[in-house]
């Protein structure tokens, strides 16, 4: 192996030991992957940018584990079962040899959490930011994958887990504000993907919230051709969050890196959801319908945001 060139030995090195069987021992230039019977292939693919979606001193495990898990966070919403996923990591020039050993160690303990393996991708090098990207491949059975399209008015707004923290934890990685406990940091350095939690027959249509609750209850809303009303005092609080104070409720309402689900329930099965999806936090925020978006103060006034939710353009 020595008269390998030094991608080639970091792949063997560091890369090797996450690959699924279906990888070909990533000797090949593609991996052959059969899916389960009677069962759809999902598929999803995200990048993240060094200064732009984790901040450049991130340790490497902890950007690796991110990485996964965001993917991980879109096949949560679909109702699929993971399979495998490909990663690209174009790295500066001259990053070290020990960057590659953590982020592929991060890669391995979220594997064995989660029961997926690597298939494939690749590494360069470039003089620009460290840009990573990971495509993951799931399965639902047959026409059950869950999609934005299918909120009807009337419908409840129901999101999991607790909203705000990612995007307050990096503003205390920022220095703006104090995260004694490290819960917000940790909330922006490691998305919980909730999978196995959306069913076709309870969840009428769904996302994570990646960008922002307004903004991606807003593609819920364009998908369907209806509005929605919330109400800000629903808004499933962490006690960190609360802390912060009342001033960041505006942050929490539009910032991003949740990675918590954003579903419509049909009112028929909303009775069902508390027990039909077990051992996680579910809150009911408000409704589908009208032509707008409206965020309901403790008043019951329309709030003026000053922001909808992160935007890559």
């Amino acid at each position: 192996m020595s008269d390998l060139p030094e991608e080639f030995r970091r792949i063997a090195r560091h890369f090797r030991p996450l690959a699924a069987p279906e990888a070909l021992d990533l000797l090949d230039d593609a991996a052959l992957l059969t899916p389960p019977p009677g069962r759809d292939l999902v598929l999803t693919a995200d990048a993240m940018v060094a200064g732009v979606h984790f901040l450049p001193d991130d340790p490497p495990d902890l950007v690796a584990r991110k990485l996964l898990r965001v993917n991980l966070s879109d096949l949560a919403a679909k109702g699929a079962t993971p399979l495998g996923y490909l990663t690209t990591v174009s790295a500066p020039h001259g990053t070290e040899d020990a960057w590659f050993a953590a982020f592929a160690a991060g890669l391995a303990e979220d594997q064995r959490q989660f029961g997926i393996a690597l298939l494939g991708g690749d590494t360069t090098a470039t003089p620009g930011p460290l840009t990573l990207s990971l495509t993951c491949l799931g399965h639902v059975a047959h026409g059950g994958m869950v999609r934005r399209v299918g909120a009807r008015p009337g419908d409840g707004v129901w999101v999991t887990g607790t909203i705000g923290d990612a995007a307050l934890g990096l503003r205390a990685l920022q220095g703006d504000l104090p995260d004694p406990d490290g819960h917000l940091a940790d909330r922006y350095h490691l998305p919980q993907p909730r999978l196995g939690l959306v069913r076709p027959d309870l969840v009428a249509a769904c996302l994570d919230v990646s960008d922002g609750l307004i903004q991606d209850l807003g593609h819920l809303c364009r998908a369907a051709g209806i509005g929605a009303e919330i109400e800000a005092a629903r808004l499933p609080l962490s006690d960190a969050a609360r802390r912060a104070g009342p001033d960041w409720l505006e942050t929490c309402l539009t910032g991003g890196d949740d990675y918590e689900l954003l579903m419509a329930v049909h009112p028929v099965a909303e009775p069902a959801i508390p027990s039909a999806l077990p051992g996680i936090r579910l809150t009911r925020i408000g409704a589908f319908g009208g032509a707008t978006i409206r965020v309901l103060d403790a008043a019951g006034i329309a709030m003026k945001l000053q922001r909808g939710g992160w935007s890559h353009f």
